[in-house]
């Protein structure tokens, strides 16, 4: 099984994770952000992913390093868990509806690690998480994990809904790109040799 533990601690967050690629779904996750853990947990269920994650972050200045620095190890823990990405789709792709929000996710393991996003939140905050931060997370997991996401909204006006349905869409398109490929099972599906 792929899997990965990452533990990184600066002066603003200390976090524990463990990352199972060909998991069941199962989450637990406490950040200290509650919005946050909801995401991630979602994440994890929609992808088949096994996360375990806890974060002490300094939360009494705002919720900014914490999603931040999950991102990374988030990232860290994909990248590891990957290893050569030998036999991986490399691909995937998820259209995902939920009420009025409809998001578009698509990734490619491409060793090139990008973030592109026309994701537009109308709110500022959804309870007390700063909306801005959705992005932020994202920017640090993709170019940690070294990998291309695209996420678009292609329609939506509920905040948490837009987020909740990008994270849930983000992580289908993932299960996808990281599912073994029995065709290309031990290549490298590039023509460069390596990704």
């Amino acid at each position: 099984m792929r899997t990965a533990e990452i533990k990184r601690t600066t002066a603003e967050t200390d976090i524990s994770l463990r990352l199972v690629l060909e998991g069941t779904g199962k989450g637990s996750c406490a950040t200290g952000c509650g919005f946050l853990d909801h995401m991630l947990v979602l994440f994890a269920r929609h992808g088949r992913f096994d996360l375990d994650l806890t974060c002490t972050g300094d939360t009494y200045v705002d919720y900014h390093h914490t999603v931040e620095d999950v991102g990374i190890c988030l990232g860290d823990a994909f990248r590891q868990a990957l290893g050569d990405k030998r036999g991986v789709c490399r691909y995937g792709q998820s259209l995902l509806p939920m009420d009025e929000t409809l998001i578009l996710a698509a990734a490619d393991l491409s060793g090139r690690g990008g973030y592109y996003g026309q994701v537009e939140i109308p709110t500022q905050k959804v309870g007390d998480f700063d909306t801005e931060l959705f992005e932020e997370f994202w920017i640090a997991f993709a170019r940690q994990a070294q990998l291309t996401l695209h996420l678009q909204k292609m329609a939506g006006a509920n905040s948490h809904h837009i987020m909740e349905g990008a994270f849930k869409a983000a992580a289908r398109c993932l299960r996808a790109a990281v599912a073994i490929d029995p065709e290309f099972a031990g290549e490298i599906p590039s023509t460069k040799g390596v990704l």
